[in-house]
């Protein structure tokens, strides 16, 4: 049975259900797992797992590899991230995410509307919600990191916002240079600029990226970009 939406969309939807009908969210997630001829959620769910994003993206990440994910607001590349985190935990790999969006307590939420059970996992997982996170401080934050860790970074333009930390270009070559020294996987959710008009281009590349500041976009050695359920994978120019 083909899916109206992507799961990750069709999870949002229901989160969206959740606040306005002020319900549980698994009552809501039941809710559209009936508008989708599924009884439960969790019938739904185990009948598409295999067709995430996050479970065919996860294995074509490359120890050292720093990777861009982008999209507008409501498109889904927050839960994208979390999601591959989730798939890398369920596989054995140490996670990390450094977020300035977000706080322990609501990303913890998160994984656990995923599925992920944070207390099945300790060690693996690891949260930063630190108002002082810089690429210094993820650095050193990851200084006993095995080789592989995946690190999901949130957002990558709130990286310099404070005046006192270095240049957002120096901070993504601090990065890059750390990803393929300690063999790590870094992946940075990154806003598109306002100016992407999806009725001219079914999805955003590389250079739709919002840059307030300047960078090099060839830092990166991927690029991910979602758009109305589309999730497009390539190389960095």
């Amino acid at each position: 049975m083909k899916l109206s939406a992507p799961i990750y969309r069709l999870k949002h939807q229901a989160k969206q259900l959740a606040r306005q009908a002020n319900i549980p969210l698994h009552t809501a997630l039941d809710r559209v797992a009936r508008q989708e001829g599924y009884s439960r959620w969790s019938l739904l769910a185990a009948k598409h797992a295999d067709a995430g994003p996050a479970t065919r993206l996860f294995p074509k990440l490359r120890p050292g590899e720093l990777m861009l994910l982008g999209a507008r607001p409501g498109q889904g590349k927050t839960l994208l991230g979390l999601e591959i985190v989730a798939e890398a935990i369920r596989q054995g790999t140490p996670s990390w995410v450094f977020s300035l969006e977000e706080t322990e307590e609501t990303l913890a939420a998160r994984f656990r509307d995923l599925g992920l059970d944070t207390g099945r996992f300790d060690g693996l997982l690891n949260l930063d919600c630190s108002d002082a996170i810089t690429a210094a401080h993820i650095v050193g934050r990851l200084e006993d990191a095995p080789r592989g860790t995946l690190v999901l970074v949130d957002y990558l333009q709130l990286l310099d916002q404070r005046r006192e930390t270095p240049p957002l270009a120096e901070q993504v070559r601090t990065l890059k240079v750390y990803a393929e020294e300690r063999g790590h996987v870094v992946i940075c959710l990154s806003q598109i600029d306002r100016r992407y008009d999806a009725e001219r281009k079914p999805c955003p590349d590389i250079r739709d990226v919002r840059l307030p500041n300047a960078l090099d976009v060839a830092l990166f050695d991927k690029s991910c970009f979602l758009q109305n359920g589309k999730v497009q994978l390539s190389p960095s120019p």
